[in-house]
């Protein structure tokens, strides 16, 4: 069962919104079989423009869902995030599928890595924000998997057979690189 934390940035979150919101990111419960208590972050925001961005973010045990759109309507920009949301959860599903009948495996595992990257123009190298991550094992293209579904250009893990940190990227080709640690 999903609890909700429903934000508004320049816009006040109805009664009515809160309950489009969980009826809405509520029907993603359907993809699991025991859903655990975890909670939704959605954060709504209207521009001056008149164009609205809902991101949505949901942690779970073994996999982090996150997905943002922008559109016109809040409540268009609602539905896309949640069409988003259901087709990562198809395509994690089928890929972990897959990889369970091809390893025998029961049970994947992935977290989040959680990066972020900031970018500052000045010459000055001030780190403006730290963030703690927790790896799990897991192999390269799980990586490359995860850091598709999160948005990412990069994903830091756990390699789970050398048991050493390693890095995927998307490069400016289109495809991926790995980088392993010693």
């Amino acid at each position: 069962m999903f609890r909700y934390n429903v934000r508004g940035e320049n816009i006040e979150v109805t009664q009515a919104i809160r309950d489009y919101v969980e009826k809405k990111i509520g029907k993603l419960e359907k993809y699991f079989t025991n859903v655990p208590e975890s909670t939704a972050h959605v954060n709504l925001k209207v521009y001056s423009d008149k164009t609205a961005k809902v991101e949505v973010t949901i942690p779970l045990p073994y996999l982090v869902l996150r997905a943002e759109e922008t559109s016109p309507d809040l409540y268009g920009s609602i539905d896309l995030v949640v069409d988003k949301l259901e087709r990562q959860i198809r395509k994690y599903k089928t890929k972990i599928n897959r990889k369970s009948r091809e390893t025998a495996l029961d049970t994947v595992v992935i977290f989040e890595a959680n990066e972020e990257v900031e970018t500052n123009n000045e010459p000055d190298l001030e780190i403006v924000r730290t963030k703690r991550l927790s790896l799990k094992p897991m192999d390269s293209e799980e990586a490359v998997l995860q850091m598709n579904m999160l948005g990412h250009n990069f994903f830091i893990f756990e390699d789970a057979e050398t048991n050493g940190t390693s890095i995927v990227y998307k490069r400016k080709d289109g495809k991926y690189g790995l980088i392993e640690t010693n």
